[in-house]
């Protein structure tokens, strides 16, 4: 969800990454589709999400739409400035802070901006990225890069609920954390149902063209998952689909690499996000030439709006 969907979303400064910086590289990379597919399918492995993501059927009435504000959202924190990117952030914690009920299994209350799930969709959004970047892009990001990557995923935390001192800050942290959280992760019948759907989604309601996207980009999306949670998740592939997936992929992604045709193809499913990546490629320099640091990112958020944050 952006702020505003009439003004530059680059007017202000530089946002808190910048030039040059990783986060900018790998969230307007063509291979983040892939990575943002992922993401939205493992978040159903926290029973608290799918328990939201199924009471509010967004994705079921209108998932271009849905989908596109989230994928929208998380490109503009990467690279909008810090007003417009700070207001995204207040504007889709008003509307978490909506979404609350019961989880049917546990009898448990959840919240959207509960901190434990907002750090679980943070964490799975930014490896994911990086995963889809690794496979079918360039490849893994040099140690130096690697490293400012993660401290930026902390720093971008900071604009969610989660706690900022449970934000790994290392590729080792990001596998500590996932085998931390592994015992607490499941699945039922609405959670196969929100996966299959975003892997494979019907053109009833998304639109040939986010048919047809759904379904090129979920081999590919399936062959970087471990294989425990493809068999949880019952969606398991051949290992021979694994095989053909990447380098059919890197041949796309190859030709999606040249910013005219990347706004163009996501125009087709994600106007919101198209408009975003393609100010960002217009390349328009803000007032103020200069990133905003780590401490500001946190003012910022401490001047939001109250929101509800209760435990699962």
């Amino acid at each position: 969800m952006t702020a505003n969907t009439h003004e530059p979303m680059r007017t202000q400064d530089y946002g808190f990454f910048g030039p040059g910086s990783p986060s900018w590289k790998i969230w307007t990379a063509p291979t983040s589709l892939i990575g943002f597919q992922r993401a939205v399918v493992l978040e159903h492995f926290d029973p608290f999400l799918a328990a939201a993501v199924a009471d509010m059927r967004g994705i079921y009435s209108n998932p271009a739409r849905r989908l596109d504000r989230t994928l929208a959202y998380f490109l503009t924190i990467a690279v909008a400035d810090s007003r417009t990117a700070t207001e995204a952030s207040r504007l889709l914690m008003r509307v978490h802070s909506q979404v609350t009920g019961v989880e049917p299994i546990s009898g448990k209350r959840y919240s959207a901006n509960n901190p434990d799930s907002q750090l679980w969709i943070h964490i799975t959004g930014w490896h994911s990225v990086l995963k889809a970047y690794e496979m079918y892009g360039p490849g893994p990001l040099p140690a130096d890069e690697e490293r400012r990557y993660w401290e930026e995923c902390a720093i971008a935390a900071n604009l969610q609920t989660c706690n900022p001192a449970d934000v790994p800050r290392s590729r080792q942290g990001v596998r500590d954390y996932f085998e931390a959280v592994r015992p607490r992760l499941c699945t039922s019948e609405r959670a196969h149902e929100g996966m299959h759907y975003l892997l494979r989604t019907p053109a009833a309601n998304a639109g040939i063209a986010f048919w047809a996207i759904s379904r090129m980009l979920a081999p590919a999306t399936i062959a970087t998952l471990p294989k425990w949670m493809r068999v949880l998740g019952g969606f398991d592939q051949t290992a021979l689909i694994d095989g053909i997936a990447p380098p059919l992929i890197r041949v796309v992604t190859t030709f999606g690499q040249w910013p005219v045709l990347k706004v163009a193809a996501l125009r087709l499913s994600a106007p919101r996000t198209a408009r975003i990546m393609g100010e960002h490629h217009r390349g328009d320099q803000p007032r103020n030439t200069h990133t905003v640091p780590p401490v500001n990112v946190r003012e910022q958020r401490e001047h939001l709006e109250p929101v509800t944050a209760s435990a699962g």
